[in-house]
């Protein structure tokens, strides 16, 4: 028997009571629409009968490849209420990828944006997933459309129960190791989660309009972003692709009283604003994906009249672990505290078949429990088998917590370099050379040497207008001489023009490796 017995709980609550609650209210900024709660809802459920008319119903996997865009919350909310699971795909990705989730998920399903068929429809038809396309328009589309049979059908009369346990969103990792898989998350760590963090660290209220910047098939995004604003009852400004200029200008005309980013988009937003006389003023800003530079997190505080909290999660924690709290003094370097009914602990790395807690201070493996944790891998016994250990998930990150149980994040288990024996954590190293003015950008991966087993290079972005040349290279070296310590200081500099960057902006070291590893007897390339 289930331990939830006869409970009952679906997300789709989070939007329904909203709805309930505050029916006229603005929900929802797209463009020129401007669609109330009440709206929105409404359409959910006329999606959710289309879709049960189709033959999809509880249980079933539904694939999600849609923009950001009014149709992605009104599919999403329609899944969750027709008892179905639903399965977000990044619209960035290429057919392969498509059809590897389509398979993997046995999607029964597959609702689509019209302008992304062209890698959707080979995916799909090699899945043998049946498509319904959104934002087609009347009369351009081989496919159902959704949204057009949705105008007339006669709407579900609400949600369909489900147990707590019972799974609400497949959600698939980056793949920075491999091919993605997929975090089973349930109804109970969505609500939980949503409702934990609206109340801390992001604190919306339905006064609140926040700037969705971030793709809302992404966990920060879906969850932290479009969640907790639409459980507050606040207002979501939709943006389809962010440009920083675009942004700017949102925030301004829209009123933006929050940002929710990675830190490209911090990156990029701090640069276009040093352009801009006028710049919007946010009452809050919060960062993560990746760790937020100490310098860029005080120019954006300094130029925008706010402060940014840092935060951490992952996709298998629903997202949110740990993050800077206005209850408590923001640490910046820190991504703060533990979210309410989440524990977080240090352990020995080594030790794999158990979890050794360390003192604090000491270097070990971030691990994880709580009502956060995912219900386990798709169709993966022994890699969730692996990631839990007596009650703990192993996060595969590095860091430490200090005395009053602040975290800091200190790198990729797997990032880690071993140069001569020594431990050389790649993000030590990029904050130091961070601060050298002539870098935008900066990655830090190690290469295989025969002397010392790897060697430390830094991937650098120059800034606008620095020519990258051995001078520069020499001038990052020498910095490196002064201001990091000798076994963690780069030997080689390569400069790209851009960073390879996963769907939550945090780099592919492993895709960088791949590139500037020696093939035959040539090394790296030149700096």
């Amino acid at each position: 028997m289930s331990a939830y017995r006869n409970s009952t709980l679906s997300a789709a609550t989070i939007l329904s009571d909203s709805a309930g609650r505050w029916p006229d209210r603005i929900a929802l900024v797209a463009g020129a629409e401007r669609i109330t709660y009440g709206s929105l809802w409404s359409s959910a459920l006329r999606y959710a009968a289309v879709l049960r008319e189709r033959g999809t119903g509880p249980g079933d996997r539904i694939g999600l490849l849609v923009t950001n865009s009014p149709h992605f919350p009104m599919a999403y909310f329609a899944i969750l209420a027709l008892g179905a699971t639903a399965v977000p795909v990044n619209v960035l990705l290429k057919t392969d990828d498509i059809a590897y989730i389509l398979r993997h998920s046995k999607a029964r399903a597959l609702v689509c944006s019209a302008e992304s068929l062209g890698e959707a429809e080979p995916a799909a038809e090699a899945a043998g997933t049946p498509v319904l396309t959104v934002g087609a328009g009347e009369g351009h589309d081989p496919h159902p459309a959704l949204d057009e049979l949705a105008a007339t059908a006669a709407p579900m009369a609400g949600p369909v129960p489900r147990a707590p346990g019972d799974i609400a969103v497949i959600l698939y990792t980056s793949g920075t190791t491999g091919r993605p898989k997929g975090a089973a998350i349930t109804h109970l760590n969505l609500v939980m989660n949503v409702a934990t963090t609206m109340l801390s660290p992001f604190e919306m209220s339905s006064a609140d309009v926040l700037l969705g910047c971030l793709p809302l098939s992404h966990t920060f995004g879906q969850i932290c972003g479009m969640g907790t604003s639409f459980r507050a009852g606040a207002r979501l400004v939709l943006m389809r692709r962010f440009t920083a200029e675009d942004a700017l200008d949102l925030m301004e005309t829209e009123g933006c009283t929050v940002l929710m980013g990675v830190p490209t988009m911090y990156f990029a937003l701090v640069e276009a604003a040093s352009r801009r006389p006028v710049r919007p003023r946010l009452e809050r800003a919060y960062s993560g994906g990746a760790a937020l530079p100490a310098h860029t997190l005080a120019a954006f505080e300094d130029g925008f009249g706010c402060p940014v909290y840092e935060g951490y999660g992952l996709t298998e924690t629903s997202p949110c672990v740990a993050y800077n709290q206005r209850d408590w003094p923001r640490r910046p370097g820190t991504v703060g505290k533990p979210v309410w009914g989440v524990e977080v602990a240090v352990a020995r790395p080594e030790a794999e078949d158990t979890v050794e807690p360390l003192p604090a201070g000491e270097v070990g493996e971030i691990v994880v429990r709580g009502h956060n944790l995912m219900a386990g891998y798709v169709d993966d016994p022994d890699a969730t088998a692996a990631a839990f250990v007596a009650g703990w998930f192993r996060t595969g990150d590095l860091g430490t917590l200090d005395d009053e149980g602040y975290l800091t994040v200190v790198d990729r288990k797997k990032d880690v370099i071993l140069r001569g024996g020594y431990n050389v954590y790649p993000r030590e190293v990029e904050d130091a050379l961070l601060r050298h003015p002539a870098v935008a950008r900066v990655a830090v991966v190690g290469l295989p040497d025969p002397v010392h087993g790897q060697e430390v290079c830094a991937v650098v972005v120059p800034r606008d207008g620095l020519t990258p040349g051995a001078e520069l290279a020499d001038s990052l070296v020498a910095w490196g001489e002064r201001h990091i310590a000798a076994y963690r200081r780069p030997r080689r500099v390569v400069f790209l023009d851009r960073l390879p960057l996963g769907s939550s902006g945090k780099v592919l070291k492993r895709e960088l490796a791949e590139l500037l590893r020696p093939t035959g007897d040539a090394g790296p390339p030149p700096p």
